[in-house]
């Protein structure tokens, strides 16, 4: 699994023009799956994801978790994370899961983020989304299973 996290001060999705999900203060998650990606990936990411601690104390350094802040999460589908850009300039998706399978992943991720005790919204899985965000810091980071 792949995962682009994004510390947002507020971020929202929609679809043809629908807000389907808004957050304020948390993380942005873009996530992607493969074929490959099971419980022990998504089992990982939760727990390094609720975990880090990029927010601040009153020392003002990262020091605090999405829990200690009570912040939320938008959760947005995005095979486009498994692009091959090796050769030409067309982009492949072959790395990218069956979509059955990602969607199955996606779903379940969710769902331990949420027995964490964390508010997560999300997009549609498949659809064509707009996500707006505004990100604070900014802080960007990546996660990816094949590399823990």
């Amino acid at each position: 699994m792949r995962v682009v996290l994004q510390r947002v001060s507020e971020a929202s999705v929609a679809i043809e023009n629908k807000t389907v999900g808004s957050i304020q203060q948390g993380y942005l998650l873009l996530v992607g799956a493969e074929d490959t990606d099971g419980t022990e990936e998504i089992d990982y990411l939760v727990r390094k994801i609720t975990r880090l601690r990029v927010f601040a104390d009153e020392a003002g350094k990262m020091n605090l978790s999405i829990q200690d802040i009570g912040g939320a999460i938008l959760s947005v589908s995005q095979f486009t994370l498994y692009a091959d850009t090796k050769k030409g300039n067309r982009p492949s998706f072959v790395k990218a899961g069956n979509p059955e399978h990602a969607n199955k992943i996606y779903e379940q991720f969710n769902d331990k983020l949420r027995e964490e005790g964390l508010k997560v919204e999300t997009g549609e899985f498949g659809a064509d989304m707009q996500v707006n965000l505004v990100n604070d810091g900014p802080v960007t980071i990546l996660f990816d299973t094949d590399n823990k």
